[in-house]
């Protein structure tokens, strides 16, 4: 259960990220990472932001 609650979180945040900065990150995989252990990253990854994502995710946030 945590690890899916981990692993969505991380998905959830990348692809935010991808998002607001397409030009600087590219997420591929992120539809069908759930089912996978593979997505690939390309570009800056807002790592402070991440590690937000996951620490909330780990406290039981939102």
């Amino acid at each position: 259960m945590l690890e899916e609650k981990l692993r969505q979180a991380i998905i959830d945040e990348l692809t935010r990220q991808a998002a607001d900065r397409p030009q600087a990150l590219k997420i591929q995989g992120a539809d069908n990472a759930q089912g996978s252990e593979e997505l690939t990253v390309n570009g800056k990854v807002d790592l402070g932001a991440l590690v937000m994502v996951i620490a909330g995710s780990v406290a039981g946030g939102p």
